[in-house]
Formats: C-alpha cells, structure tokens, sequence
C-alpha cells in the first residue's frame, strides 16, 4: 500500500535533512536536465589526477572556477525557474568564478573553511540571477542571506558535501567492481551523476535564507 510523502515544510521553517530531502527530489523529477550540471565537475574530477601539482595550482582559480561557476549558474537557472537576461547570465558566471576561485585552496587547508567560504558569499550567484540588485552589490546581499542562519546555511552545505562525497564513493566503488569499469569512466560517471544534487541544493538554500531575513 502506497504510502504519500510528508508536506513538505515551508523554506523559512525547512531543517537541513528536509533540505536534502527536497534536492534529491528535484533532482530525480528532472533527471535529464539536471545531468547536465554534473558534466563539469566529473571532467573537472578526472582531469585533476593527471595533472601536476603545479599546473593544478594555476588551474584552480582559473579552469575550475569557471567550470564550477557554469554549473551552478545553470543549477540555480533550473531550480528558481528564472531566464534571466544575457547580462544577468554573464555577470553571475563571473561571480560564481570569484566565489569557486579560492575553493580549491581552502579545501587543501581543510574542508570546513571551504564550506564557510561558500556559505557566506556562494549565494551571490541566484541574487544576481533572481534579484533586481546590481552584481556589484550581490556579494553584500549574499552575506546578509548567509547570516540570516549561518548555521543553517553552512549546515546544508556540509550535509550536501558529505552526502555527495559518500554516495560518489560508493558508486564508484560499485563501476570498478561489478561494473568492470576504468578508473576514469567510474569517476566521470560518479560525478556525473551525483554532483549536480550538491548545486541543486545550494540553490534551494537561497530560498530558506531569503525566507529566514527579517
């Protein structure tokens, strides 16, 4: 016997679990058009351990910030359900490019600083998508939504990363055994398929933020 799912609680009152509930939802109803977001991060993902230390020092805040920043602009496109104009698109590109620059070092100093990086300026990027502000001033309102509920927010993303980082490994763990899979092919379609749930559910932490500011 079918049973219904719970209602979903408004984004003011949503808990981090719920969150990522609503994520992995969205990202089963849109499957196909989600995928695409994860194309980025597994290329990203099976470049890095060919390259030297050296020249991924140089491409982190280049090639990956870019890349980075393509697939989360299109995630926040999809799940705010926004067309913005040209202008809007390029200008948020860009900011997702300074927000994803300095991730990689962050990361190599230790996870937490990363997500608290993310957190407090990563929702720039749907401001300048969904909001009538200029980009110049996205940042700032990115960091009034971040401290809304801090904890909220640097809770999700460490909720997403962890759920991600788990559920890549396993699926790749299951390419290379059952499948038979290279190394490369598993990471790529590890990534590809898991990864978009991480910018998906970013993008829904800017409506519970934007519903928390008094």
């Amino acid at each position: 016997m079918a049973t219904s799912r719970p209602a979903a609680l408004p984004p003011a009152e949503r808990t981090v679990g719920q969150l990522v509930a609503e994520s992995i939802r969205f990202y089963s109803e849109n499957f196909r058009r989600c995928l695409t977001i994860g194309i980025a991060p597994a290329a990203l993902a099976v470049l890095t351990p060919h390259v030297s230390r050296t020249l991924a020092v140089a491409l982190a805040p280049t090639l990956y910030g870019g890349l980075l920043s393509a697939a989360f602009v299109y995630a926040s496109t999809l799940v705010l359900d926004v067309q913005p104009e040209r202008r809007r698109l390029v200008a948020a590109w860009l900011a997702g490019w300074l927000v994803f620059a300095p991730v990689p070092f962050l990361v190599f100093a230790f996870i937490l600083p990363a997500l608290a990086w993310l957190a407090a300026v990563g929702l720039a990027v749907p401001v300048i998508l969904v909001e009538p502000v200029e980009p110049r001033r996205a940042f700032g309102r990115a960091w009034a939504l971040a401290r809304a509920d801090f904890v909220h927010a640097l809770g999700t993303l460490a909720t997403l990363a962890i759920v991600v980082f788990l559920t890549q490994t396993v699926l790749l763990f299951l390419l290379r055994g059952a499948g038979g899979a290279a190394l490369d092919t598993a990471l790529f379609l590890a990534n590809a398929v898991i990864s978009p749930i991480l910018f998906v559910g970013t993008a829904l932490l800017y409506l519970d933020q934007v519903a928390r500011v008094k």
